[in-house]
């Protein structure tokens, strides 16, 4: 029994068919012959009686003859060229780019763009707003003070962070396009379905956690505004809560971890945190990826919600404090944690914003 021989150079399998014709044996009997060693697709019969002919009429050449024809247009000052255009415009299109070299085919100036070039098509990330190289350095600075004192006092320093910030709940929160995504067959039909808008009602909630859970969910009333002293009636709440939730842990001492919207740092909030004792960390500006209710428990909030209807705002509170209770432990104790994460992502991104 022949072990086969897979893939053979065209070249080999002719010089074969020229030594068995040499033989004198039949193009039948070498056609046979080679299938049995190169298997049954290697070449068609009446190839074979083609090179057999040719062998005995002088022919000594196994290998390819150079072709004559239009020569290849895919050239290192074409690649050149196209990459120089491309550098010129992001945008281009491979329509736009035929428009520019209308002697090179679409399908090969495809090719130049992604085998050659390596170019892809990538969308821009959104980002809260543009940082200047001030906002930069001051959440480098942030982050640096923030990480420096984590690594002194270890882990106990978990236990004294309370965070918050506040979120708009609508009566009709969307489903995301990731959630109505389903299993279906690539030859099923497209399945569409209208764009919802955030509905006009809503209502604004004020979330304070920590690494063991909730410790305040407070409502604002319907038309009124979120300022200074609406905070500051809001953190008084917040003292109570704590007071009854975690003994002993006014005591110890707060950090309280908010960002620095306007009410946040009024003066006169900043005068009752300090006649309640507390410390607030430095939050730079326009950071919503450094506040743990911005980049995790909101997400989980949202995500809840969303798909679902709410007839009036007493549904919309009974909703988010089901969801805010339901939820296990694990996810406050992951969203504080996460802070040395994130905050090790920016240092190392020298202030740049951090990716999920």
């Amino acid at each position: 029994m022949f072990k086969t021989i897979n893939s053979p150079a065209a070249c080999e399998v002719r010089s074969v068919i020229r030594f068995l014709s040499a033989r004198n044996l039949s193009a039948a009997e070498i056609h046979r012959q080679i299938c049995e060693v190169y298997g049954d697709t290697v070449m068609s019969e009446s190839k074979v009686h083609k090179w057999v002919r040719e062998f005995k009429d002088g022919h000594d050449n196994v290998h390819d003859e150079d072709r004559s024809g239009r020569p290849s247009l895919i050239t290192d000052n074409l690649f050149a060229s196209v990459e120089a255009r491309i550098r010129e415009n992001r945008r281009f299109t491979i329509t736009g780019l035929s428009n520019e070299f209308p002697e090179v085919s679409r399908s090969v100036l495809y090719k130049i763009v992604s085998e050659h070039l390596q170019f892809r098509k990538l969308c821009s990330r959104w980002v809260p707003k543009l940082l200047t190289e001030d906002h930069k350095n001051q959440r480098f600075e942030c982050v640096t003070k923030f990480l420096t004192r984590y690594h002194e006092e270890g882990d106990g320093f978990w236990s004294q962070i309370i965070t918050g910030d506040e979120t708009w709940v609508s009566h009709i929160m969307p489903e995301s396009k990731q959630q109505s995504m389903e299993l279906r067959h690539t030859h099923s039909l497209v399945k569409v379905k209208a764009k919802q808008t955030l509905s006009q009602r809503k209502i604004m909630a004020s979330v304070f956690w920590d690494r063991h859970g909730v410790l305040l969910v407070d409502f604002m009333q319907r038309g009124t505004t979120i300022n200074a002293e609406a905070y500051c009636q809001t953190l008084r709440k917040l003292r109570r809560a704590i007071q009854n939730k975690r003994r002993g842990m006014l005591t110890k001492g707060i950090v309280l971890l908010h960002d620095n919207a306007r009410h946040h740092t009024a003066g006169q909030t900043r005068n009752l945190l300090d006649s309640f004792g507390w410390e607030v960390l430095d939050h730079p500006p326009y950071s919503p990826d450094l506040a743990p209710s911005d980049y995790h428990l909101f997400l989980h909030l949202k995500q809840h919600l969303s798909g679902k209807r709410y007839n009036d705002d007493d549904d919309v509170k009974t909703a988010v404090n089901s969801c805010l209770s339901e939820q296990a432990a694990s996810l406050y104790e992951e969203g504080i944690l996460k802070l040395v994460e994130r905050y090790d992502k920016c240092l190392n991104k020298l202030g740049n914003y951090v990716k999920k």
